[in-house]
């Protein structure tokens, strides 16, 4: 057994044998070790393959400025068309928590799929991923519907994909603990508030049959979640009648307002500055202004573009920064929520070192993410972590610089934010990593 599990599974015990019940002022069931830090977290992945010579080590100037602090010099091809900060006291995100500059993806193949795998189930996938079915292990959502009471709503659990590709796969797993019955609601923005998508989906003769025995699988499992009725001692949380007409609500409004035009320029920054990633999280933002939900994970993957263009994987970088700044500001701005949250974000994995063949119109090299090894160093398993929270909660304008924490410890620290750790069962959490508590007061 290495050290850091040994100090682990010892604190676990220690704290789990004085453990006792209580009712928090929300009327939530918690033992006493599960006390929440916030009631609210939002974790973005970060993702589509960010290498941290671009991002925190700013080898190419402070592309992240809404983020990172310095006031490193960009080129002015990668200024991404916004060179403005949203109204945060002037301070990038890093002086109001904690960033871990060396973060890392230890294990499992470099891929969209198996790093988004790990964030969310805190477990290192292996190369017999299937993309096509639900993970082995049990993900946050499904934790934390089974371990939480949040009163008899679902809408505190959201899941909100940029690429839809095999990524509502990640809603819930296939353990028989867990499982459907514990997912999240899902979206995927991009796939039906588009003119181009509201027209597809308007003629289903346009897709071939796997398309849509793939689409029938999600709408299945998005009628079980908007449709099903919550019937008192059943196990897990799901939507009421009451509920499901409100979702219904809330999507034929983004369908309205989607074909009126009005995601074109929603930050008032430029329609032609809107990239998809942008759009995710302003969809996100609309979902926590109307549900203020306890759980919500959000991802960005337009920084992908970077296996054929540098320099828009920068600008699309940019683009990210500026996009969880805006997050950030909005959370802030949502009462219930403000001062009551913490927000991760990471990427699910890096980039090679050594680049491909493709070069950009600017000179650019473009990367990959195979996960060479140089000389015994495997930048795309480097990556960075921002956690941010309220004064008193997180620590304020703390930078780890060494080597420290990893991305299967994503899921326990969200279930200790939430107050649910202690209550997954030991089994499981031999499997994860460790509670980011450096990060935290």
């Amino acid at each position: 057994m290495n050290r850091r599990k040994f100090i682990k599974q010892s604190l676990l015990a220690t704290a789990g044998a004085t453990a006792f019940p209580y009712i928090l002022p929300s009327g939530r069931l918690f033992a006493a070790s599960g006390a929440r830090k916030a009631d609210h977290v939002v974790f973005c992945l970060f993702a589509g393959g960010v290498r941290n010579f671009e991002s925190v080590h700013k080898m190419d100037g402070n592309i992240m400025p809404h983020i990172l602090t310095g006031s490193e010099a960009i080129s002015p091809d990668i200024a991404g068309g916004i060179d403005y900060l949203p109204p945060l006291s002037g301070s990038p995100l890093q002086t109001i928590g904690t960033l871990f500059k060396e973060f890392r993806y230890n294990q499992g193949p470099t891929g969209h799929f198996n790093g988004h795998t790990t964030a969310m189930t805190g477990v290192y996938t292996t190369t017999d991923l299937n993309i096509k079915a639900p993970p082995v292990n049990p993900t946050v959502f499904e934790y934390y519907r089974k371990h939480t009471s949040p009163a008899t709503s679902a809408l505190n659990a959201w899941w909100v994909s940029n690429a839809l590709g095999p990524y509502p796969a990640l809603n819930y797993s296939t353990d028989s603990n867990y499982g459907a019955l514990y997912g999240a609601n899902y979206v995927q923005p991009g796939s039906f508030i588009s003119q181009s998508a509201y027209n597809v989906l308007a003629n289903p003769k346009n897709f071939n049959s796997q398309q849509l025995t793939s689409s029938s699988k999600i709408k299945n499992m998005l009628d079980k979640n908007f449709g099903s009725q919550y019937k008192p001692g059943d196990a897990g949380v799901e939507n009421t009648s009451t509920d499901a007409a409100t979702l219904n609500t809330f999507i034929s409004n983004c369908y309205t307002t989607a074909m009126s035009g009005g995601y074109d320029d929603p930050w008032g920054v430029g329609a032609a500055n809107m990239n998809n990633d942008m759009r995710n999280v302003f969809f996100a933002e609309n979902i926590i202004t109307t549900f203020k939900p306890e759980l919500l994970v959000v991802n960005m993957q337009d920084v992908d573009i970077c296996h054929s263009d540098f320099t828009s994987y920068c600008n699309n970088l940019k683009k990210a920064s500026y996009a969880l700044a805006h997050l950030w500001q909005t959370i802030q701005n949502t009462p219930g929520m403000a001062n009551n949250t913490v927000l991760i974000a990471t990427p699910e994995h890096g980039r090679n070192e050594t680049a491909n063949t493709l070069m950009d119109q600017y000179g650019r090299y473009a990367l990959d993410h195979t996960g060479e090894d140089v000389n015994g160093r495997i930048l795309s398993r480097e990556i960075f972590c921002l956690i941010l929270g309220p004064y008193g909660v997180v620590k304020q304008n703390t930078l780890h610089s060494t080597p420290m924490g990893e991305s299967i410890d994503i899921v326990p620290t969200i279930a200790d934010v939430l107050g649910f750790y202690t209550d997954i069962p030991m089994s499981y959490r031999n499997k994860m990593g460790s509670i980011l508590t450096q990060a935290f007061v």
